[in-house]
């Protein structure tokens, strides 16, 4: 088969522990889904659960021991960190229970969901999609996946962010609204998940802002963790 142009490479992630990587297909986020991160930004309640794409290209692996980088976004005067649990399917499929969830789940992954909050912000303010603030360059970044039966109690696991040495996000996994079981059931009634679909389960409360030449180290429970350093733009 012959292509107009040379395609994009295939966007993958290192596996912890083995030579294979796994390859990203869709990249779906969980808003607002722990509780005090919903109050943070307004609301109450254990609503609806709802869902944003970002796109596979927007990835930045991070390398166990190693420090990524990425740019300071354009457009923006508020760029916002959100650390997150990254659950990563391995076994595709339509209308999966909560109950059955965990045998999709391939591994598990440290992530954050860069956020160009002031972009979002406007756009919420006018009742249109906030793509704009949510999915651009560089968005993604995740460290390495640890296959589910290494990474232990995952719903139970400490997930934190420090910038700059300080903290600035420290809470549980097991305090997310809507736990990864159910995140799964809901996706999966709505789209047909297959193998390589990475997703972001929520963040805590504590986000804020960062600025070009600030570090930001981040984790969850016993999974690898990441280092990003932001530059300028």
């Amino acid at each position: 088969m012959s292509y107009v142009f040379n395609p994009a490479p295939q966007v993958s992630v290192p596996v912890v522990g083995r030579a294979e990587r796994f390859p990203v297909r869709r990249i779906y986020c969980v808003g607002r889904n722990y509780v005090e991160h919903a109050k943070e930004m307004g609301f109450t309640g254990r609503e609806a659960p709802f869902f944003f794409f970002k796109p596979a290209d927007a990835t930045v692996v991070v390398p166990a021991g190693e420090t990524a980088t990425i740019r300071y976004p354009s457009l923006t005067k508020d760029l916002h960190h959100e650390i997150e649990l990254v659950a990563c399917i391995g076994t595709g499929g339509k209308n999966i229970k909560a109950a059955d969830a965990r045998k999709h789940i391939f591994g598990y992954a440290v992530g954050l969901d860069m956020t160009r909050r002031d972009l979002q912000g406007e756009q919420k303010k006018l009742g249109r999609p906030w793509e704009i603030g949510k999915s651009f360059e560089e968005s993604a970044p995740i460290g390495p996946i640890t296959p589910a039966d290494q990474a232990g109690d995952i719903e139970n696991a400490e997930i934190w962010v420090q910038v700059n040495g300080k903290d600035r996000q420290r809470s549980n996994v097991s305090k997310l609204i809507w736990n990864i079981g159910e995140i799964i059931e809901h996706i999966s009634a709505a789209w047909d998940l297959a193998p390589g679909d990475l997703i972001y389960t929520g963040t805590p409360e504590g986000v804020a802002a960062v600025v070009a030449g600030d570090t930001l180290v981040g984790g969850v429970g016993n999974l690898t963790g990441i280092t990003v350093k932001v530059q300028g733009a």
